[in-house]
């Protein structure tokens, strides 16, 4: 019975950790769709996720479940809308790059 004990703890102690670490987890609400690598959350922000998108979601796809759609990644932005829903992003003063979620906030986009 121990040991049933301990094993059980175990695999619920894996199990959590891998839904942590989800992209766009918590109160992003999940993905909405890829921008070639990078994962467009559903609350409009794009994940700081180092995994690919496209890698995970499986190449080919680009809002989630429609084959076919072409994959790019996202791309700057000469005028000022760098919605991240948009798939552009602006650079800021300092050099990062930014897109802005649905709410209006700034999303910053990771460092390859």
């Amino acid at each position: 019975m121990r040991l049933f004990s301990i094993i059980l703890a175990g695999s619920l102690a894996v199990s959590t950790t891998a839904f942590a670490n989800s992209p766009c987890s918590g109160k992003k609400g999940g993905i909405d769709h890829c921008e070639g690598s990078t994962f467009i959350c559903n609350d409009g922000s794009v994940s700081a996720s180092k995994k690919s998108c496209s890698a995970t979601m499986g190449t080919g796809t680009g809002a989630l479940g429609i084959a076919g759609a072409q994959q790019e990644e996202m791309s700057p932005t000469a005028s000022s809308d760098c919605s991240c829903r948009s798939a552009t992003y602006c650079t800021g003063p300092k050099g990062g790059h930014f897109c802005t979620t649905d709410t209006g906030g700034k999303s910053y986009l990771h460092k390859d």
